[in-house]
C-alpha cells in the first residue's frame, strides 16, 4: 500500500537538520556542452519541429509562464496564441485537448530524475537496449545523451501535440503509418528538415563537430542540454538557507517546520527538490478526454496503471517537484486548481476533496463539443477514483496553509525563472518566434 508519511508525520515535531536534504552541488547535474546548450536553445523555440511548422516546444513550456502554459489542460495543434490566450483556429479546429498539463521544466537536467511524464512512461532501466525503457520498446532508437534527451523525441510525435492533424503533413502522415524511426520515418525527417535550414549548419557543426549528418538523437541533445542548463534552480532562499548562508523568513521558516514535520509533505516530496519520483494516487479530480487510444471511447486517466497493468496503481501519478512551485500553476496533473493554498487543502482532504471540487474554477481554453467532465458525471468512474485514494484526510488550518505557502516561496529561483539566454529574437527557419 502507497503510504504518504502523513500518519508517521504528525509524530514529528519540528524539521530537524536529519530531516532537511543536503545542499544541491555541481555534482547533482549532469555536464553540458554550451554548443550544444546554444543549438539547442534555437531549436526549443523554433517550430520547424512541429509536423505544421506551427508549433515549438516553447508553445507549451514557455518561461512567460514559468516553463508551462498557465492552462490547464492545453490546446496544441488547431490552436493559436500562447498560454491563456490561446485559441482554437476556425480552419484548423484541435481533435481533442491534450490530456495532461504541461509540467514544469525546472532542473531535468540533475541525475536523480530517472522517470518522466506524468505516469513515468520513459525511465532509466539498465536492464533495456539503450538504457532506457520507453513505449517504443526494442524499435527506440539508441544513443541518447540522457533520459531528458529521449523525453524530447515523444511530443513531436504525438497529433494533438506538434505532429498535426492526421494526413495533414508528411510528420503525421508518417506516424499514422507507424514510420517513427528508419530512413523515412517521422524523426529523419524532421532532422532533414533542420539539416537542409542553412542557419542551422554553423551551430550544427560546433555541437556535434564529429557527426556525419545530424540525426534526432542529435536534435534531442541539444534540446536536454538548453533545457537543463535554462531551467537548473538551486538559487532559491531555501537552497541559500541549507548552505548556511540566510535565514528563512519566519512564516516560511514554520512552513518549513511543517513541510519536513508535522504535515508529512516530505514523505513524497523529498530530496533537494522535493519529489520522490514515485507515484501516489492523491484525487486528483479527472477530467477532459483522459488518456485513451483512438479507438477507445472512455474518458478517463488511470495514470502509473498504463504503464505497469498493474491495478494498484491505478489513478496514480509522479510526485513533481516544487521547485518555483508558486508559478507553476494551474496544479494537479489536470491542472484541476489554480489556487496553491486550495490544492494544498484539497490534496491533504484526500478523496473527500472531490466532494467539494468546483469546475467552473477550472482554466480550459474554449475548445467547442468538448465533453470535457464526462468522467465527473460518471458515478462509476468517480467511485473508482475515489476507491484509488488510500491515504487518511490530515487536516490542516488556514495558517499551516500560509505556513507552507510561505515555505514554498522560498523554493524560488529568480534566476531560473526568467531563464539564463531567454527567447531568442529570431530562429535560423524564420518561423515565428512564441514570445
Amino acid at each position: 500500500m502507497r503510504f504518504c508519511g502523513w500518519v508517521l508525520g504528525v509524530m514529528i515535531g519540528s524539521a530537524a537538520a536529519a530531516d532537511l536534504p543536503a545542499p544541491v552541488t555541481d555534482a547533482d547535474f549532469m555536464p553540458l556542452d554550451v554548443d550544444q546548450v546554444r543549438l539547442g536553445q534555437m531549436l526549443f523555440y523554433d517550430p520547424i519541429l512541429s509536423g505544421n511548422r506551427n508549433i515549438s516546444c516553447a508553445t507549451c513550456h514557455h518561461p512567460k509562464f514559468a516553463t508551462a502554459d498557465g492552462v490547464a489542460l492545453s490546446l496544441g495543434e488547431g490552436a493559436v496564441g500562447l498560454g491563456p490566450d490561446r485559441k482554437i483556429a476556425a480552419d484548423n479546429i484541435p481533435e481533442q485537448r491534450i490530456p495532461r498539463n504541461a509540467p514544469a521544466l525546472f532542473n531535468l537536467g540533475a541525475r536523480e530524475f530517472t522517470v518522466m511524464f506524468h505516469d513515468g512512461r520513459i525511465e532509466v532501466d539498465p536492464d533495456k537496449p539503450g538504457g532506457l525503457r520507453t513505449p517504443m520498446g526494442a524499435e527506440m532508437t539508441q544513443g541518447f545523451a540522457n533520459l531528458l534527451s529521449a523525453q524530447t523525441m515523444f511530443p513531436v510525435l504525438s497529433a494533438d501535440e506538434m505532429a498535426g492533424h492526421y494526413s495533414e503533413n508528411d510528420i503525421s502522415q508518417a506516424v499514422r503509418q507507424g514510420r517513427i524511426t528508419g530512413p523515412d520515418g517521422a524523426w529523419s525527417r524532421l532532422s532533414a528538415r533542420v539539416a537542409e535550414t542553412p542557419g542551422y549548419a554553423p551551430l550544427v557543426a560546433a555541437a556535434f563537430p564529429e557527426a556525419e549528418a545530424l540525426t534526432f538523437t542529435d536534435i534531442s541533445d541539444a534540446i536536454a542540454a538548453f533545457v537543463a542548463f535554462e531551467w537548473r534552480a538551486d538559487g532559491s532562499t531555501f537552497d541559500t538557507h541549507l548552505r548556511g548562508e540566510t535565514e528563512l523568513p519566519p512564516q516560511a521558516q514554520l512552513g518549513m517546520d511543517l513541510f519536513y514535520g508535522a504535515a508529512g509533505c516530505s514523505a513524497c516530496h523529498s530530496g533537494p527538490f522535493q519529489t520522490d519520483h514515485g507515484f501516489h494516487a492523491m484525487g486528483v479530480p479527472q477530467f477532459g478526454p483522459g488518456k485513451a487510444a483512438r479507438f477507445e471511447s472512455h474518458a478517463r486517466d488511470v495514470g502509473r496503471m498504463r504503464v505497469t497493468g498493474r491495478d494498484v496503481d491505478a489513478y496514480a501519478f509522479r510526485t513533481p517537484s516544487l521547485r518555483n512551485v508558486l508559478h507553476t500553476g494551474p496544479y494537479g496533473h489536470t491542472g484541476s486548481h489554480a489556487d496553491l493554498s486550495q490544492f494544498i487543502a484539497d490534496h491533504m482532504a484526500g478523496r473527500d476533496a472531490l466532494d467539494r471540487f468546483d469546475p467552473a474554477s477550472v482554466t480550459l481554453p474554449d475548445l467547442p463539443g468538448a465533453e470535457d467532465w464526462r468522467h465527473m458525471d460518471d458515478p462509476a468512474e468517480q467511485a473508482a477514483l475515489r476507491a484509488a485514494v488510500t491515504l487518511p484526510p490530515q487536516g490542516l488550518t488556514p495558517d499551516d496553509i500560509a505556513a507552507l505557502v510561505a515555505f514554498l516561496a522560498a523554493l524560488g529561483d529568480p534566476v531560473a525563472l526568467k531563464g539564463r539566454l531567454g527567447v531568442p529574437d529570431t530562429v535560423p527557419s524564420g518561423l515565428p518566434v512564441d514570445r
